[in-house]
């Protein structure tokens, strides 16, 4: 486990979402949904937004995240679900690493869809760092108090230390009232989208699900207040 490591922070974030950066993103964001809403795919969109005002990769990347068609804004918001069904379904990775990087100190960015998000790079492989058991514990005591009597973390098998992970997250969940079950699965994303009362900031799971969550940003709001959070929206 790695102690002092803080997920996703990268040093040029200081400028790249600088006070003074800000604006101009706030404008290439809406450039780019305006684009996503006459029917333009969001990566050549944001590229071609991104030469525009000459952006940095990860100010790019951000955008890329954050944006979304007034189209998909309104299915998600209507998918937006309150109280917890008899069963939560946990995209385990997603969650846990958005409030690792929260505890990190890396900044986040609340999106078009009024999810919150990072731009922690993950590239196929995952390691428990020292916020994770505090992320977990977040995510259980979320789950308590939203009165879930049931709930399914799910984590992607093909990626590194996705094992050990399900045994923090067991051994967390033993003193829960919630129970709580873990399975490695060759995508997460899959499974999920079926789902109902899914914990999740992935916009494709989002467009596919019967329901979701604002987990991570109620978690921020209501735990971890401390977050920088940038409203790119």
């Amino acid at each position: 486990m790695s102690d002092n490591v803080r997920r996703g922070y990268v040093p040029e974030d200081i400028r790249d979402f600088s006070d003074k950066a800000v604006p101009v993103l706030r404008k290439a964001l809406s450039d780019i949904a305006e684009l996503l809403d006459r029917g333009y795919p969001v990566k050549p969109a944001s590229t071609f937004v991104g030469n525009h005002y000459q952006l940095t990769e990860r100010q790019r990347l951000a955008l890329a995240r954050a944006a979304s068609s007034k189209n998909k804004i309104a299915l998600r918001r209507s998918k937006q679900q309150d109280s917890a069904p008899d069963t939560v379904n946990i995209d385990g990775l997603n969650i846990i690493i958005t409030l690792e990087t929260a505890l990190s100190g890396t900044t986040l960015y609340r999106c078009m869809d009024g999810t919150v998000r990072d731009l922690a790079a993950m590239r196929g492989a995952y390691r428990i760092i020292g916020h994770t058991h505090t992320a977990v514990r977040l995510v259980l005591s979320y789950l308590e108090e939203k009165g879930a009597g049931n709930a399914c973390f799910y984590l992607d098998a093909p990626v590194s230390n996705t094992g050990r992970l399900k045994s923090l997250i067991l051994e967390a969940a033993e003193s829960s009232p919630v129970n709580v079950k873990c399975e490695l699965v060759p995508n997460a994303d899959t499974v999920l989208k079926d789902k109902d009362g899914v914990i999740t900031t992935d916009a494709i799971i989002l467009d596919e699900c019967h329901g979701w969550f604002s987990a991570a940003a109620d978690i921020i709001r209501e735990k971890l207040p401390q977050t920088r959070v940038i409203d790119l929206s």
